[in-house]
């Protein structure tokens, strides 16, 4: 899939479901980057300083990314922790 069509793809899946309940929360969602199987992503407002936000991004923003566009290989990271990528934490 070329990079337009999946920016755009995950663009409309953030805004469509994911971006509302952030908001709902005080947060902020924006994509970053995608590159080599990875997208960035920066959680700012309420969630850019929240200690659940690493399960806001597993369980919720990778976990949706991976469902809806059947890549579930995706890893999701935030790049204002970028230590995010190398935590499990224990959902399939």
């Amino acid at each position: 899939m070329p990079t337009y069509d999946l920016n755009q793809k995950i663009e409309d899946i953030f805004d469509k479901m994911l971006r509302p309940a952030i908001a709902m929360d005080g947060g902020i969602l924006e994509l970053v980057e995608i590159k080599e199987g990875k997208v960035k992503v920066a959680m700012k407002g309420a969630c850019g300083t929240c200690p659940s936000s690493l399960i806001t991004l597993k369980n919720g923003i990778e976990k949706t990314l991976r469902e809806e566009l059947n890549l579930p290989n995706l890893i999701v990271e935030n790049v204002n922790q970028s230590e995010t990528s190398n935590v499990v934490l224990g959902w399939g």
